[in-house]
């Protein structure tokens, strides 16, 4: 039994006619003959009395009528299901998000939403490894990446450049200066991100402190916003970074957020997207990350981000 005689079925017996259910169908009428005669031979029932005169239903066609109308039914939910599930997806766009984004997140989704207020964001937090296999398999439209400008499958889409700044006690004589030299924090332990957990931020501060003439002895490993800023505050002397952006809305009174002098580290902000054109909501999502880094205030420029 296919759908399309079930449907065939169910437009005779509404109509009691053959030729106006073909033409209700907008098919020809020896089609539709032919269809419900291949489902009686599949029943082995006579569903309709035919005569030269008049069609009527048998006992096995009303009892079949009940279960086709219910099936026509099911069918159309079923599509309008889907259709809904459809526009839904074809609304909402995935993004995985990364730590540190601050300001900048939320100045690209209000440029989002003047260029496209219908489209809604979804943003999934996630490691890594775990935004870059989502992107690839297809479950986020796309995922802010820091770090190395490949990966296979993948295209990374340079945005900006977050750099990164000093966070250390606010009672420290290094608070009261403007800015902060890495070559003044050498005698203090830095509270950083296990390497396993955040390869590229370590290896941007290793490497700007190496540049700066020293080997960083690490401190306590970072843990979270709240325990490590507490400890810095409150415990032995010691240091961590945040990005400009974050640290412009991070609570911290009793620490102190300071640049960096030049040449501070930095990391690069890619948007990994799967290759090829982008969708028309993706293309709406780049364009806003692209308004920012034309427009950016230099409130966002100069300013500070947690880092894990």
């Amino acid at each position: 039994m296919e759908l399309r005689q079930v449907r065939y079925f169910v437009a005779v017996a509404e109509e009691l006619h053959f030729g106006r259910a073909a033409a209700r169908l907008h098919i020809v009428q020896p089609t539709v003959s032919q269809q419900i005669r291949r489902l009686e031979r599949a029943f082995g029932l006579e569903l309709f009395d035919r005569t030269t005169r008049t069609v009527t239903l048998t006992a096995a066609g009303r009892t079949f009528l009940t279960h086709a109308q219910a099936m026509l039914r099911a069918e159309r939910a079923a599509t309008e299901a889907m259709a809904a599930l459809r526009a839904e997806q074809e609304s909402t766009l995935r993004v995985g998000t990364t730590v540190g984004l601050g300001l900048r997140l939320d100045a690209v989704l209000t440029a989002l939403t003047e260029r496209a207020p219908q489209l809604m964001v979804e943003l999934v937090s996630a490691d890594r490894a775990t935004r870059l296999r989502q992107v690839r398999d297809g479950e986020l439209d796309a995922a802010f990446i820091r770090g190395p400008e490949h990966s296979p499958g993948l295209e990374l889409l340079p945005l900006w450049t977050d750099v990164l700044v000093a966070a250390l006690p606010a009672g420290h004589p290094l608070a009261a200066r403007q800015r902060v030299a890495l070559t003044d924090l050498a005698g203090l332990p830095p509270s950083i991100a296990a390497r396993d957990a955040h390869p590229q931020l370590v290896d941007a501060v290793v490497h700007a402190c190496r540049a700066a003439g020293f080997d960083p002895v690490m401190g306590a490993a970072f843990t979270t916003d709240q325990d490590t800023l507490a400890a810095i505050a409150a415990g032995r002397p010691s240091w961590t970074v945040y990005f400009a952006s974050q640290a412009e809305i991070q609570p911290a009174p009793r620490v102190a957020f300071r640049p960096f002098t030049d040449p501070a580290p930095a990391l690069r902000t890619h948007l990994a997207v799967r290759p090829g054109p982008p969708s028309r909501r993706l293309a709406a999502f780049l364009d806003a990350c692209n308004s920012l880094e034309r427009a950016e205030s230099p409130r966002v420029r100069g300013g500070a981000e947690p880092v894990p």
